[in-house]
């Protein structure tokens, strides 16, 4: 598809002229767009032009101007139909994103492929780099200095199904992708499509039935599986066959080659929830009252924190800096090494100090921040408790000296340090206590009964977590860490006023678009209330 001719300031202002200075103000947020945020998207048109064929096919509409449409989408929280509407018919959308007033739009369908293009393509976050780059060279982003990092939750676009609805809804689909291939059908398909096709399952049976119904599609995979060992690789090989085999090694097991397929009792991490979207995966976060399970992502938040004190009124000056979408089991730690390795790809160097909670923080994480001159500011968790006996914490440990100190006063007789055999295996430092331990006045609080004598075993990087354990008691830490609550705040307004909480799409990919479309609508916002607090002539009233 070839692209038409593109001209960044072809059209601005231009059947406009006699409507904006009377309709737009000079503070008004869709001038402002076009005066600020336009030319940072027209940027990307190179970009955006190696995504296109420019010599096949008919001219497409213009990528800039879909761009800014999907941050529009964001910004106004609208879907396709919604949005090709307020194209036609908004002139504050018109405006800003450079359209003739007798633009006609779009059919909604041109987002749908120009979404598929960027992500064939993989620039689903171009648009949010362009507006992190524009803002680093108007001086809000810096390339080294503070920030903070969270991570929520995302609700996946599918229902959520128990094992036997997501059994039989996967057989379901397979039948439907693998039936019109065929030209004479197995002696056991017609059974098949009365089963899994034609009827439905009935919430309202007992238990034992829907038990044995789980047991029978269980049967079923299996002679349907060994069916296509056997078939054409256009048959075995399709993306529902392929999924049918996942699911089936999920759900069941098989004991002896003659056995029927078993149920599984207890169901491993990330197994398939719902086959329509097969990377949404059930987790949960919290204990008790507070404990919330989701089916789908999560993503990990990340702004600045800046240090100058606001004036009453004054918008934040905080801006995303990514957005890294994950798997819903993946780890915060895993998620914080992510973002730093995307900010590095953005050319942006590590922040000085990275504000956290307690999930990001361990004992490698904060050794590897200081080797590399950084900081990690957040709360390290307790040391487990074993028994009676006091805690980790509750040591004097120097592991550099292999020496312990117990609650007692008395030092370690013994220490021996532990590699696992495999490369880069992990090492411990085990401390033992084997004299002072028969009769010390405190055996009864620190030695559990039935153990000769105490023993404490701790990582290679204790030092720095003991260090943290003790300094997170401190008032200074916790004034500290007040830097980081605001990324509450600002998760709540991209779930409130962006739609963060609930993806529009199915699959990581898409859903990955949809975060960065977010955040780059949420940067937009922010920088155009800061324009417009600096273009107000009287920013307080009272004291002006």
């Amino acid at each position: 598809m070839s692209l038409p001719n593109f001209d960044t300031q072809g059209t601005l202002f231009g059947s406009m002229s006699s409507v904006a200075p009377s309709l737009f103000a000079d503070n008004d947020r869709f001038r402002l767009f076009a005066q600020t945020v336009w030319p940072v998207l027209a940027g990307t048109r190179q970009t955006l032009k190696a995504c296109y064929c420019t010599t096949n096919g008919r001219a497409g509409v213009e990528p800039v101007v879909l761009l800014g449409v999907l941050i529009f989408q964001y910004l106004e929280r609208v879907p396709d139909r919604q949005a090709m509407e307020l194209v036609k018919y908004h002139l504050g959308w018109k405006l800003a994103l450079n359209l003739d007033l007798q633009h006609q739009g779009f059919h909604p369908t041109t987002l749908v492929y120009f979404r598929q293009r960027l992500l064939a393509n993989d620039k689903a976050d171009l648009a949010f780099r362009a507006v992190v780059e524009a803002l680093e060279k108007e001086g809000f982003v810096p390339k080294r200095g503070k920030q903070r990092l969270d991570s929520t939750h995302i609700v996946g676009a599918v229902a959520r199904l128990s094992s036997l609805e997501c059994v039989r809804e996967t057989i379901r689909l397979a039948i439907g992708e693998i039936e019109p291939k065929l030209q004479e059908l197995p002696h056991f398909w017609p059974l098949l499509r009365e089963r899994y096709v034609e009827n439905k399952l009935d919430y309202r049976s007992p238990e034992p039935v829907l038990k044995d119904k789980l047991a029978l599609a269980g049967a079923d995979i299996r002679e349907l599986l060994e069916w296509l060992d056997a078939a054409p690789a256009k048959l075995s090989e399709g993306r529902q066959a392929v999924l049918l085999r996942q699911v089936f090694a999920e759900q069941f097991t098989i004991v002896e080659k003659q056995a029927k397929p078993q149920p599984v009792k207890v169901h491993a991490t990330a197994v398939v929830q719902n086959p329509h979207d097969p990377q949404a995966h059930w987790s949960a976060k919290g204990h008790g009252k507070k404990k919330k399970d989701w089916v789908g992502y999560k993503v990990q938040v990340a702004e600045t924190v800046s240090d100058g004190a606001l004036e009453k009124g004054e918008p934040t000056r905080n801006f995303l800096t990514s957005l890294v979408t994950q798997g819903s089991t993946q780890s915060d730690e895993a998620g914080m090494v992510a973002m730093m390795e995307t900010q590095a790809s953005m050319g942006q160097e590590a922040p000085a100090e990275l504000y956290v909670d307690g999930a990001y923080v361990s004992a490698a994480v904060l050794d590897r921040a200081q080797a590399e001159g950084r900081e990690v500011v957040g709360p390290a968790q307790p040391s487990p408790a074993k028994g009676k006996g006091y805690r980790t914490d509750a040591f004097d440990i120097a592991v550099e000296e292999r020496r312990a100190v117990c609650p007692a006063g008395k030092t370690n007789t013994q220490c021996s340090r532990l590699e696992e055999a495999k490369e880069g295996g992990r090492v411990d430092y085990r401390f033992e206590w084997s004299k002072h331990c028969r009769d010390g006045l405190l055996r009864g609080e620190c030695v559990s009964p039935g153990q000769s004598h105490r023993t404490v075993v701790v990582g290679e990087h204790h030092s720095v977590l003991q260090k943290r354990r003790r300094e997170q008691k401190t008032e200074a830490f916790a004034e500290r860490m007040k830097q980081r609550n605001a990324i509450e705040g600002t998760q709540s307004v991209l779930v409130r006023a962006h739609g963060l909480r609930r993806a529009r799409y199915r699959g990581l990919a898409k859903v990955d678009l949809q975060n960065q479309m977010i955040g780059a609508a949420c940067n937009i916002k922010r920088w155009l209330r800061v324009l417009v607090w600096e273009k107000s002539p009287k920013r307080n009233p009272i004291n002006p």
